[in-house]
């Protein structure tokens, strides 16, 4: 788990500009075009009415934070979409670059803390696991390890962040839930990914309380 937060920290610590990746996104607040776009997707899918996603969207559309950091953002790093070698806890490969982009680099260090919010189900979730029987840092100590590597005094409040990665990816995967019911993604996979809508979006909600919504 520290490999993977000083992995992160690395990839955040690198000059766009000098590894000719200037082109790689936009200018602007991160934040605030991630929460158009994906907004504008949502309702695009939109099946059902779900409250707390309504909500959790006009909350972040008021609140949205000063970027006081632009970097190389990976858009979904988490356990799932790295190589370790076989003998020793190093993280010898990155995969999955789709999400991309030029950004913010709280946000995308947010959304891998999102895993302390989410229940295990077989993947990468932290919630309600024996973090110290399993050897895995808590939530404040991947805070504080990922500020030391970064070299920053101190994060943001990070809860605003983790309710916007919240909808982030309810909004991805009701996305994919109108592609299962449109027939174009059928597979057990996307069904099941597509179930998660509802849990995510009260999840987002109730952080946002929790910031103080």
């Amino acid at each position: 788990y520290y490999e993977m937060i000083d992995t992160l920290a690395l990839l955040h610590s690198y000059d766009p500009d000098a590894l000719g990746l200037e082109k790689h996104g936009k200018p602007g607040n991160y934040c605030e075009r991630q929460i158009s776009r994906w907004t504008q997707q949502y309702r695009l899918s939109e099946l059902q009415e779900i409250p707390e996603m309504d909500k959790l969207i006009e909350w972040l559309t008021k609140t949205i934070p000063e970027q006081k950091s632009f970097g190389i953002v990976h858009g979904d790093y988490r356990l799932d979409n790295m190589i370790f070698a076989h003998d020793e806890p190093k993280v010898i490969a990155v995969l999955d670059w789709e999400l991309s982009t030029l950004g913010d680099p709280i946000a995308d260090f947010a959304y891998w803390l999102m895993a302390y919010e989410m229940e295990p189900e077989g993947r990468s979730g932290l919630k309600g696991v024996d973090l110290a029987g399993l050897g895995i840092p808590s939530r404040e100590e991947a805070i504080a390890r990922y500020c030391e590597k970064s070299g920053m005094a101190e994060l943001p409040p990070m809860d605003w962040y983790l309710a916007y990665n919240l909808f982030r990816i309810a909004a991805i995967l009701q996305g994919i839930q109108k592609r299962v019911v449109d027939g174009t993604a059928n597979s057990a996979a996307a069904a099941e990914m597509s179930d998660r809508v509802t849990p995510l979006a009260q999840a987002g909600w109730q952080v946002a309380q929790r910031a103080g919504a």
